[in-house]
C-alpha cells in the first residue's frame, strides 16, 4: 500500500463507491483519496471531493469509475493528469488495454480490474491483470486489493471476459436465486418475510460451509442428498437433463458476449 499515497477516483458510482468503503473500512486514511463526481453526495469525512478534474497534481493512482460509455467523455481532460508515476487503474467491464492505452499513452503502468460490490465488506474475489508493472508493483498492487477480498492474477487479458461473468455478474444470478429459493417458499405456504430471512440465512451459512470444506461445491451437495431423501428428490429435478447447469452457462455466455461487444465499441471510440 505504501506505493499508492493518492489516488484518484473519477466517478464514484457504486462500484468505485463500493471500493472506497472497503479502504476505508480496511483502516487506510481517508485523507488518500480524492474524489471527482459531479453528482456524488455524502463521502466519508477525510476524503476530498471535487465537482470537476483538477488542472493539475501529483496521483500515484487514477481509479476510472465513470461508466464505459462514459470513457471518451472524461478521458480528454484527464489524461494530463495520468503520468509516468501513475497506475492507472481501471474497473470498465470490456475496455481493454489498447483502448486505455490509446488515451492514457503516457501512463506508467495500467491495471485491468473486475471485482463486484462484495469489495464494500471485503468479500469480494477480485480479477487483476497489468501491463507495464514489475513484480514490485505488482505486490503493491495485490496490497492495495487485499482489503476488498481476494485478488486473482489472470494469465491472459482474454479472460476477463469469462471472469466478467462469473465474479462480476455472477452476484446477481445468485441474488436472482436466492430470490427464487425465497418465493419457492412461499408458494410451499410460509410467511413472506419469514422466507426471505430463511434463504438468505441458508445461503450465508452453505456458502461459509463451503468456503471452509476440502470439498467441492458438487460434492458438498451430493454429501446433502442422501439416496431416497427428500434434498435428491429437489435436486432430481435441478439435475434432470442438466437443467440448472444449462441455464446458468447460457446466462453466462449472454453475459460474456455482451461485455465481447463492448469492448469492440471502445476499440471503435
Amino acid at each position: 500500500m505504501e506505493r499508492f499515497q493518492n489516488i484518484l477516483l473519477v466517478g464514484c458510482g457504486n462500484m468505485a463507491g463500493a471500493m472506497l468503503t472497503g479502504w476505508l473500512a480496511a483502516g487506510i486514511p481517508a485523507a488518500r483519496f480524492t474524489v471527482v463526481d459531479p453528482a456524488r453526495e455524502g463521502l466519508p469525512d477525510g476524503v476530498r471531493l471535487l465537482r470537476q478534474l483538477p488542472r493539475d497534481g501529483r496521483f500515484d493512482a487514477v481509479l476510472l469509475g465513470v461508466k464505459p460509455q462514459g470513457l471518451d467523455g472524461v478521458a480528454p481532460a484527464l489524461a494530463p493528469l495520468v503520468g509516468r508515476e501513475t497506475v492507472l487503474f481501471s474497473i470498465l467491464a470490456g475496455v481493454e488495454f489498447n483502448s486505455l492505452a490509446a488515451r492514457f499513452p503516457n501512463a506508467g503502468a495500467l491495471v485491468r480490474i473486475m471485482p463486484n460490490l462484495a469489495v464494500a465488506i471485503g468479500k469480494s474475489p477480485i480479477a487483476l491483470d497489468a501491463r507495464g508493472l514489475d513484480e514490485t508493483g505488482r505486490a503493491a498492487v495485490t496490497a492495495l486489493m487485499e482489503p476488498l477480498g481476494t485478488p486473482e492474477w489472470l494469465a491472459d487479458e482474454h479472460e476477463f471476459d469469462a471472469v466478467t461473468a462469473l465474479a462480476g455478474c455472477g452476484p446477481a444470478f445468485v441474488y436472482r436465486f436466492i430470490d427464487s429459493l425465497a418465493a419457492g417458499a412461499i408458494r410451499l405456504g410460509l410467511d413472506e418475510e419469514q422466507s426471505r430471512r430463511l434463504a438468505l440465512a441458508m445461503v450465508e451459512g452453505a456458502s461459509l460451509l463451503a468456503a471452509a470444506s476440502d470439498a467441492t461445491p458438487g460434492q458438498l451437495a451430493d454429501r446433502v442428498a442422501s439416496p431416497g431423501g427428500s434434498t435428491r428428490a429437489g435436486m432430481n429435478v435441478l439435475d434432470a437433463d442438466g437443467a440448472l447447469a444449462e441455464l446458468v452457462a447460457a446466462a453466462m455466455a449472454a453475459s460474456r458476449d455482451r461485455n465481447a461487444e463492448m469492448a469492440a465499441e471502445a476499440r471503435k471510440g
